[in-house]
């Protein structure tokens, strides 16, 4: 069933803590962005700067997005925090008009992410998008493993915070992000099916992420690395 096409965008990056990683993020979101004004979308960015100690906040100021605080120290909360600034913000554009696009301070988007999505929500009301680690970060056997692992046209379906695009009426009917550390990304679109959301996988717009095996939750994509690595190092690729 085809469905009502969003031209608005509300764009959501937490941050905790991304001074090293952040300018090359804000960067390619800016592309990102100049890229849907000219194809007519409209975007609203919120940098959410999550419980920061570092230089993250004076990195964001340089490319004029809105930036909010949250003390919470959970990404879920902070998610929902920038999601909800965001849309008040939008009061006059009907809801039905509106697609949240989420990624994370650690990770790069391609120039034509949101006029992906804007694509995709022709046709479903949630966008799995597929991720990429930086492969600078990973060892030549990461590296192989996953060229051998992810064919191109053949998107997996897993769910990544750092490239997910939910229809704002699906997001809301949901409940939104829960406040909670980590797999905030995974609960919500659990909740999503729940009530009947259509879920398309995409690989057109991939995100480049992080492969650094340390991360700034106990688990998400860095602990799915980490736990690769150990497997690859102990000979179990076969699992992989």
């Amino acid at each position: 069933m085809r469905r009502e096409q969003t031209d608005v965008m509300v764009v959501v990056v937490p941050v905790r803590d991304e001074e090293l990683l952040l300018h090359a993020s804000l960067s390619a979101l800016r592309a990102a962005v100049e890229t849907a004004s000219r194809a007519g979308i409209r975007s609203e960015v919120r940098i959410v700067l999550d419980a920061c100690t570092d230089a993250s906040a004076e990195v964001a100021s340089r490319f004029g997005f809105t930036s909010l605080t949250s003390t919470a120290g959970r990404v879920g909360a902070a998610r929902a925090v920038g999601v909800s600034h965001a849309i008040d913000a939008l009061a006059e554009v009907p809801v039905g008009r509106l697609w949240i696009a989420n990624t994370d301070a650690d990770s790069r988007v391609p120039p034509g992410w949101l006029t992906n999505f804007r694509a995709i929500s022709r046709i479903a009301d949630v966008c799995a998008g597929t991720v990429r680690p930086d492969f600078d970060d990973l060892s030549i056997a990461q590296r192989s493993l996953w060229l051998r692992t992810h064919i191109r046209g053949r998107p997996n379906g897993n769910i990544h915070g750092a490239n997910l695009g939910v229809r704002a009426t699906t997001y809301l009917a949901a409940g939104g992000f829960a406040p909670i550390g980590e797999h905030e990304d995974v609960d919500l679109i659990a909740r999503c099916r729940s009530n009947g959301a259509v879920v398309a996988a995409s690989d057109d717009a991939e995100v480049i992420t992080s492969g650094r095996l340390i991360g700034r939750t106990a688990g998400g994509y860095a602990g799915f690395l980490r736990r690769q690595a150990s497997d690859l190092a102990a000979g179990a690729t076969d699992q992989l």
